[in-house]
């Protein structure tokens, strides 16, 4: 039996309010346009809490990460808006099918996401170093 991401329950994701205001946004202003709608699809199921009750844990905009996938990959990665994106250094787009699947995501959860090349994979989180969040990549352009 092979499963369908469509089908397979999501994790419960988190967002800090301000976050979700500036995602909302960008979202927003690509209505229609397919990863756009994810990540509000994303945002819309997601819980919103105060910027200062949001625990370290919770992948954020610019917030450090690593990750691994079924496919044996382990990363570490930055989160940030599409103008601060390159992945050379780690920096991955919050508009890709990885970076939507990673935000309001908890260390330890695992989530389903559609790679581009249309294969369905599974991430865990494994860890979140907000500590080491670069602010000069919380505001969208």
């Amino acid at each position: 039996m092979t499963s369908d991401i469509r089908t397979r329950r999501k994790p419960p994701i988190t967002f800090g309010q301000s976050d979700y205001e500036q995602l909302m946004r960008l979202a927003d202003s690509g209505a229609g346009k397919p990863i756009f709608d994810e990540l509000l699809a994303e945002l819309e199921r997601g819980r919103v809490t105060p910027d200062a009750r949001l625990a370290d844990t919770i992948v954020r905009m610019g917030t450090t990460l690593r990750y691994s996938t079924d496919a044996g990959e382990d990363r570490t990665v930055t989160l940030v808006f599409p103008h601060d994106a390159d992945i050379s250094v780690g920096k991955i787009s919050i508009l890709t099918p990885i970076g939507v699947a990673l935000i309001g995501l908890s260390a330890g959860q695992s989530i389903d996401w559609e790679a581009r090349d249309g294969r369905v994979r599974r991430l865990t989180v494994e860890s979140v170093d907000a500590s080491k969040a670069d602010t000069t990549l919380l505001r969208a352009s």
